[in-house]
């Protein structure tokens, strides 16, 4: 044994920290008088843990070099009582052993019983000694076995074996890759980062599982290791006999490039990109939907069981991304901006437009109010973050959840309310690198023993250079120096602790960094405050700071701690996960934690440490103490981490994640896919289609699944008649969806083909071919600006005679009513158009040459499958009740004057109010509080200058209806261009971003500018103007317009 290093450490703390052992007053009690006795805990340390013949050699080499100072004479005395302690407390010892044998009786037991009981006990059998039983009264030993137990999953994979699913997860800040994580590089690459990758791992390894996309920025920039810019990451498998076969499967990372190419920017500045990776992701998906298809859909569409987004800049994108596609969105915060804005406000260093300006924390809190109205399940660590944190928001209500989920159970209407179902799963931990001590979680050797052949760790020496004596206690903080962090706090409680300083040293691994000038500010400040602090209270040789770690580094950190009997300790303001609390457990260190967040629920799992205030100086001070001092509760604490450690594994993890995937009602497109990447079978010809369709003189106005069978919850009014209609020619509806799509060549822009949806013809366009697409979505008004802008752009699209190269669309919050009064007053014909966007975006018709089952005989058609598309979580006659309510509320605070009047509309999925006075109406972003409050979801849009209210689906707008087109008919978004003015209804900002290419006319829709005045933040932080794909046009003038064409290079 080679323990005599730490022998002489101890020997040498006795000395510093004194009294000796000479003092009259002392005793073998590690507090005597209420005063704790940093010796006391030194010499049980060395009793306890050391053979005797180690105790002599101690003594011997003290007593060889013996001299005249004081120093080695005390040094020589004490090693030789010490020794003779041991040696006594050894010969009590065995004595003890040999009394409680025969008081235990098994001496008595006949050899045939001893010879039929098992070598191994019984689960009901262990834990018979303190060191093996908890208060729970569950055993400890082998606890780890049951994490990488096959069993563990048996049942799970029998019953998931038939399913393929494809999941997709998406995280957008930070640096992502599957191996050598440079986690705490910056503060946007840190725990989640770690998170969504073991994640996406462990989901590939499940039953049940094909493929598992993690979608993050593709980041290729100075400074930025070039595996960032890398495409696609393959993640290594868990178990390679776990995962399915087939080229796609497994877990991948997926890298979209958005935002600037050259520049690796934090999160704060991706909110006017976040548009771009959507449609970029959108494309990936779709393609990636014809692969699986080929593998394991037969063919058809494989569409994502589940799209999560994970914090607020991810959960904005794929609120969007499953409004798309029209599949299920999970959520989880990891932090909340709500939180975070008051934990700020509380520390009074800025003013809440100061915090806006640095963290853009409004946008934020939008992103998540956006993503709680869309999300079918939110995925929370702890309760306290639903009660807590999540409570805090105007979309999400608690009690009122449970209420409206008694309802749903009971079958009970909910009156058009909704509200996601908030999931407790604790965050998971990958085990199977942690080599466990063989002598189990009671063992307490492994702190002091080490291999013959087994050397120290590199990363060992790098973090005890700092240290005197470095084989006291080490007390562990891993995390960013950002102030959240509250690391400075810890540090002031370490220097002021005498005791704690005599008795443990104190390490903080604080990321990686070369220079502190390189860092940013903040980061910066933080660090230069702890060194501060180190030279106040004299604390070198008792602090670490290591400049430098690779994260396959920090398991060996925790052993260090672990082997010294130290404490790992996490104090931040508030801790939304706490994984490294978890890490820490498996490794055998005791926490001592924060009380704001996860570690709540983690400490009342495993029970392995102390929660404290994170403002409360001494109470860290003093939990610390407590927990390195008494050698009996650091050990509960770690038996007990480790024994419930199991908790925590990404199997228990996923089991629980993909039961709620399961529970979500399964949504995808309700047609086949005719987007750019499909090819479609020969056999089939457009005459071939014509002919069907003439033969159907049927209005479908229901869904008919693939079985021919009516969905009834597509359209609650549906008559006994239509239903026997369609059930008999569900079948031959269901072939025509298989049939191929082509366009004849030449003609005219709207020919009439298959419809595999709830019509039986439509008006089919070539949007697929158009080399480029204008969409005119200048908010002005149907008036005489409008009526210029649309005329010259027809002069424009007209050059190309036979419409093959060049589309049209109008966007815009008018009716469809009020669009054809507009063609008419004004000699359009509506054949200009390839389809018209209309209310906000909650309507798309095409131009067809026949007025039968259109909405008051007028040349247009509905696009049917996007009324069912946008339908999730519409309130319908209950939501309009609410906002006729709102409406006359309005006026009774101005003695029953009409101040917001109800319109009549026949539209479905938008109900209109026309606006008397702007000035008396409250901010749009007061009424979308009021509707979340009501757990109505919705959208609502100031439009026309402010005379009008839209209020649409939760999952509509003008550039959700794009991406429709992009979905359903293949329209190249990339060849797209919108014509906006400078400024437009209250959902401008939707339209000014994403691949389509943006030409703004300055000078038009300039009264719009009020509606923009009490926003929640600037539009400057959802905006960007520096764009290539952005050009500025001053004036509406026809040479101006295809010069603009000309920089957008269309």
């Amino acid at each position: 044994m080679a323990g005599n290093d730490w022998i002489n450490s101890y020997l040498e703390a006795i000395l510093d920290v004194g009294p000796g052992l000479d003092d009259k007053n002392s005793s073998l009690m590690l507090r005597e008088r209420g005063k704790f006795s940093p010796t006391r805990y030194f010499v049980e340390e060395v009793i306890t843990k050391f053979d005797e013949t180690d105790l002599r050699r101690s003594w011997a080499m003290a007593s060889s070099i013996r001299d005249s100072e004081e120093r080695n004479t005390r040094l020589e005395n004490m090693s030789w009582r010490i020794w003779n302690l041991a040696r006594r407390k050894k010969k009590i010892g065995k004595e003890s052993q040999r009394i409680m044998k025969q008081k235990s009786g098994l001496s008595r037991v006949p050899k045939p019983l001893l010879a039929d009981m098992p070598e191994e006990l019984c689960e009901s059998e262990k834990g018979d000694t303190v060191s093996e039983i908890s208060p729970k009264g569950v055993s400890t030993k082998g606890g780890m076995k049951r994490i990488n137990s096959v069993d563990v999953l048996k049942n799970f994979a029998t019953q998931q074996k038939e399913k393929k699913l494809y999941i997709v997860l998406i995280s957008l800040h930070g640096l992502i890759r599957g191996e050598n994580m440079e986690l705490g590089r910056d503060s946007d690459t840190g725990g989640q980062v770690k998170y969504v990758v073991e994640l996406a791992r462990a989901l590939g390894a499940m039953p049940g599982i094909y493929r598992v996309d993690l979608l993050t920025r593709q980041v290729s920039a100075p400074g930025v290791d070039w595996s960032y810019g890398e495409p696609t990451e393959m993640l290594t498998p868990l178990n390679d006999d776990d995962c399915e076969s087939g080229e796609s499967s497994g877990a991948y990372i997926i890298r979209i490039p958005f935002g600037p190419k050259d520049k690796y920017i934090p999160k704060e500045l991706l909110w006017p990109h976040i548009p771009e990776f959507v449609d970029g992701a959108l494309t990936y998906i779709l393609q990636m939907s014809k692969v699986l298809s080929e593998q394991i859909g037969d063919g058809k569409p494989v569409w994502p069981a589940s799209i999560h987004g994970h914090y607020a800049d991810a959960g904005n994108a794929a609120a969007l991304l499953s409004g798309a596609l029209n599949v299920p969105m999970l959520f989880t915060g990891h932090s909340l901006g709500r939180d975070k804005l008051e934990q700020i406000l509380k520390q009074g260093r800025q003013s809440k437009d100061d915090i806006n300006t640095t963290y853009r924390i409004m946008r934020r809190i939008e992103a998540e109010e956006i993503s709680v109205d869309t999300s079918e399940v939110i995925i929370t660590s702890t309760k306290q973050e639903i009660d807590e944190q999540w409570g805090l928001y105007d979309a999400f209500d608690p009690v009122l959840e449970r209420k409206l989920r008694a309802r749903n159970r009971q079958n009970v209407s909910c009156l058009g309310r909704f509200m996601p179902r908030p999931i407790v799963i604790p965050p998971g931990m990958e085990f199977k690198h942690i080599v466990r001590n063989s002598g189990g979680a009671g063992d307490d050797s492994d702190g002091y023993q080490d291999g013959p052949s087994t050397p120290n760790p590199p990363v060992w020496s790098e973090v005890t250079r700092f240290f005197t004596n470095p084989h006291k206690p080490i007390i562990l903080a891993l995390a960013r120096p950002d102030p959240k962090k509250n690391l400075t706090t810890l540090v002031k409680a370490f220097g002021e602790c005498r005791a704690l300083r005599d008795l443990a040293n104190l390490t903080l691994i604080m990321g990686n960094r070369d220079n502190i000038d390189e860092m940013s500010a903040t980061n910066s400040a933080v660090l230069l405050s702890i060194l501060k602090l180190i030279d106040k209270y004299d604390m070198y040789g008792q602090v670490s700071y290591p400049k430098h770690h690779k994260q396959s580094e920090v398991p060996d950190i925790y052993r260090l701690a672990a082997r010294t009997k130290g404490v790992f300790i996490n104090p931040a303001f508030i801790e939304p996960f706490g994984l490294t609390l978890i890490e820490a457990a498996a490794y055998g260190l005791p926490m001592v934690a924060t009380k704001n967040g996860g570690p709540v629920d983690i400490k009342k799992a495993l029970d392995n440490g102390l929660l404290v205030d994170p403002h409360n100086q001494q109470s860290i001070a003093d939990a610390l103490l407590k927990l390195v001092a008494d050698k009996q509760l650091w050990l509960k604490c770690k038996q007990n981490g480790l024994r419930n450690i199991h908790l925590f594994s990404w199997p228990e993890h996923c089991k629980t994640y993909l039961a709620r995937i399961a529970c979500c009602r399964p949504r995808h497109p309700q047609w086949e896919s005719c987007a750019v990447g499909y090819e479609y079978s020969e056999s089939h010809s457009p005459e071939d289609s014509l002919r069907d369709l003439n033969d159907l003189k049927i209005s479908l106005d229901g869904f008919i699944n693939d079985h021919g069978s009516v969905d009834t919850s597509q359209k609650s009014d549906m008559n006994s008649q239509s239903l026997k209609t369609k059930s008999s020619v569900g079948k031959k509806l269901e072939n025509m969806s298989k049939l191929s799509f082509k366009e004849k060549p030449g003609g005219n822009k709207a020919e009439t083909v298959g419809r595999t949806g709830s019509q039986d013809t439509i008006e089919f366009l070539g949007l697929r071919r158009k080399k480029t697409v204008f969409v005119v979505a200048v908010d002005c008004g149907l008036n005489n600006d409008f009526a210029n802008i649309m005329k010259m752009i027809l002069e424009i699209v007209r050059v190309d005679k036979k419409g093959e190269n060049l589309g049209l669309i109008v966007s815009t919050a008018s009716s469809i009513s009020e669009i054809h009064s507009f063609m008419q007053s004004n000699k359009i014909s509506s054949s200009e158009f390839d389809a018209v966007i209309c209310n906000s975006g909650s309507d798309i018709y095409y131009p067809s040459s026949s007025s039968e089952g259109s909405p008051k005989s007028l040349p247009f058609v509905v696009d049917s499958d996007y009324s069912s598309h946008i339908d999730y979580r519409w309130g319908g006659d209950h939501l309009q009740n609410s906002l006729v309510h709102w409406a006359s509320s309005l006026g009774g605070r101005k003695r029953d004057q009409e101040i917001v009047v109800a319109c009549d509309s026949t539209s479905r999925h938008c109900f209109t109010f026309s606006i008397k006075n702007l000035e008396s109406i409250p901010p749009v972003k007061d009424l979308r509080e009021f509707l979340r409050k009501q757990s109505l979801r919705c959208q609502a849009v100031y439009c026309q200058n402010g005379t009008k209210l839209n209020v649409i689906p939760v999952v509509a707008s003008r550039a959700q209806a794009l991406r429709y087109l992009y979905v359903r008919w293949g329209m190249n978004l990339a060849s797209t261009v919108v014509m906006m003015g400078d400024y437009g209804d209250t959902d401008y900002e939707c339209l000014r971003g994403g691949i389509p290419k943006t030409m703004v006319i300055n000078g038009v829709c300039n009264e719009a500018r009020k509606l923009h005045s009490n926003r929640s933040y600037p539009l400057e932080h959802v905006i960007t103007y520096d764009s290539p794909s952005v050009v500025q046009v001053e004036g509406c003038k026809k040479d101006q317009i295809i010069e603009a064409m000309a920089k957008l290079q269309v």
